[in-house]
């Protein structure tokens, strides 16, 4: 699904979604990951479950290929060699520091209009501590490293993970 959406933008034609039915069709955050030669290529999602979770993962593929700030649009010619994966969010859930298990929660801390979004694997890749995941992700959101202490609101979920490579 993910792969044919950001195909069908690249060659300047809608996707063609059918209207799903069962899981498909339940509203669902979703993050699209692409990866090429093992280097991240692009990614964004949608953290809250605002449409059905076929709309956004079609939505999230096309924006991670061709609106990630980090790296130019892909090419046509890039596709073949892109490999995609999907992680689609649980609802989030206030959770206090403590309660925070590296490698099963991400992590959504929020103070006014910033927020910062960091996916369960990211503090599994950098070997990083509850604190270091909870300081990392308040900078993410241009916060203070100490605002998750300062009465910024911490809210975890958990992802299903798919990937091509699986």
């Amino acid at each position: 699904m993910a792969r044919a959406a950001i195909e069908a933008f690249l060659h300047n034609q809608d996707p063609k979604l059918k209207m799903p039915a069962g899981h498909l069709a339940e509203p669902r955050g979703v993050f699209t990951t692409l990866m090429r030669n093992g280097e991240l290529r692009g990614c964004v999602g949608q953290p809250f479950a605002n449409e059905p979770l076929m709309a956004a993962v079609a939505a999230t593929a096309i924006s991670a290929a061709s609106h990630d700030p980090r790296f130019p649009a892909l090419r046509l010619p890039e596709l073949p060699a892109v490999t995609i994966s999907l992680s689609v969010l649980s609802p989030l859930f206030r959770i206090a520091p403590e309660e925070i298990e590296i490698g099963r929660h991400g992590l959504l801390i929020s103070s006014g209009p910033r927020r910062g979004l960091l996916l369960p694997e990211v503090p599994v890749h950098f070997s990083w501590s509850r604190e270091t995941f909870l300081a990392q992700t308040c900078q993410k959101a241009g916060l203070a490293p100490d605002a998750w202490r300062r009465g910024a609101s911490i809210e975890a979920f958990s992802t299903e993970a798919f990937s091509e490579e699986a």
